[in-house]
């Protein structure tokens, strides 16, 4: 199994990128993430991969980083998410906004990723929350999250105003939970919102 390949950067496509290794070009898929971060054609570059093998063909997912392929990996245990759409995901969402939508429950922000439809979305958020573990969150953020994945009580209110506002749910629920550790237990709700506000716009 092939778990990683280092070589000089030969193409680069829409959907993935050619590493040429020793005279032999390997083609990986990777998200546009990896794609926007890979060095120019004929420069060395290395790639983190995941060998996946079918009957019918050997497809190999390339990554630059191993946040993005732990990802990737999860991602994959969801039923009803292939490779190709967890590539989608990982396109629209890097590690750690996808790890903080997954806490907050942001099935809006999941669903904008191309062949992920509201039911799917859910099934992510529902099947992944309790195996986040922290994998691509901040510390900070994954202290704040109770262990249901949801905001409670006056941070609850504090999220539903921010959302109401116009915010993405991961956006607000990272403001409140940061919020939530400056003032402390027992904030007050009005309190939430304008500290929570404070963190959207700086």
């Amino acid at each position: 199994m092939i778990a990683s390949l280092a070589g000089l950067l030969d193409q680069v496509a829409a959907d993935g990128a050619v590493v040429d290794v020793n005279g032999v070009g390997y083609l990986a898929f990777c998200s546009t993430r990896t794609l926007g971060r890979l060095p120019p054609v004929g420069a060395p570059v290395r790639l983190l991969i995941e060998t996946h093998v079918r009957e019918d063909h050997i497809h190999l997912y390339g990554f630059v980083d191993a946040a993005e392929r732990d990802w990737f990996r999860l991602l994959t245990t969801v039923q009803g998410v292939g490779a190709r759409l967890a590539l989608a995901v990982l396109s629209v969402m890097g590690p750690e906004e996808l790890g903080l939508a997954i806490l907050a429950q942001d099935r809006a922000s999941l669903a904008r990723a191309e062949g992920v439809g509201p039911r799917l979305a859910a099934r992510i958020v529902n099947e992944l929350r309790d195996k986040v573990g922290g994998l691509a969150v901040t510390p900070a953020t994954a202290e704040a999250a109770p262990a249901n994945g949801g905001a409670t009580g006056p941070a609850s209110d504090a999220l539903s105003a921010l959302v109401n506002l116009g915010y993405r749910r991961s956006e607000a629920f990272a403001a409140v939970a940061a919020a939530s550790r400056r003032l402390g237990d027992g904030a007050a709700t009005d309190a939430l919102i304008r500290a929570g506000l404070q963190e959207l716009v700086r």
